[in-house]
């Protein structure tokens, strides 16, 4: 299984992510909640996958974060935990 891509993200996909939190209005909160999770190298499918927090959903593939949802939004993939 694949640990998540932490570093030398295409640029398209990290501006892509901004975007996403900053129209979705992620919390720093959250944001510290993510990277406190990604500090235990979590080990993610090679396929889609998802991962709940309090008040986002971050989906990503393989070791690729792709995108951040708010409640309510269904994500698609393997939860992990």
């Amino acid at each position: 299984m694949p640990q998540i891509r932490r570093s030398n993200l295409p640029p398209a996909l990290l501006q892509q992510l901004l975007e996403r939190i900053r129209d979705r209005k992620i919390s720093a909160e959250q944001l510290v909640r993510l990277a406190d999770w990604l500090a235990t190298c979590p080990e993610v499918p090679a396929a889609r996958w998802f991962k709940r927090f309090p008040e986002m959903t971050v989906c990503g593939e393989a070791g690729m974060i792709t995108t951040f949802l708010r409640l309510g939004q269904v994500p698609e993939g393997k939860e992990v935990q």
